[in-house]
């Protein structure tokens, strides 16, 4: 049974960094693209960073370039997504989703999904 469980979020102030962390079990994504996504109260859930197979390509949401990094640790089944300068509007629950694919940037393309960690930004 594939698991993700993912861990890191809380409450922060504008301005202030978060690490999210994210590990898999039951299958090796090693190959396989990994993402974050995130869906604010009352909005669609939306992409906001991912990694391809073999820490390739990456991708960000425009609204996160700059502040975010995505990153991967195969060896741990791992993906993490540090999180700088962050905003009011980052507020969300975060979500890590593993792919069938070696790339992936759209939420259909995943097929594995965590439980989600809530991030809240205050001003």
């Amino acid at each position: 049974q594939v698991q993700l469980v993912e861990s890191g979020g809380g409450l922060v102030q504008a301005g202030d960094s978060l690490r999210l962390s994210c590990e898999a079990s039951g299958r090796d994504f090693s190959r396989n693209a990994m993402g974050w996504f995130r869906q604010a109260p009352g909005k669609e859930r939306e992409f906001v960073a991912s990694r391809g197979y073999s820490g390739g390509r990456t991708d960000y949401a425009d609204s996160v370039k700059g502040r975010f990094t995505i990153s991967r640790d195969n060896a741990k089944n791992a993906v993490y997504l540090q999180m700088n300068n962050l905003k009011p509007e980052d507020t969300a629950v975060y979500y890590c989703a593993a792919s069938r694919f070696t790339i992936a940037f759209r939420r259909h393309e995943y097929s594995y999904w965590g439980q989600g960690t809530q991030v809240t930004v205050s001003s």
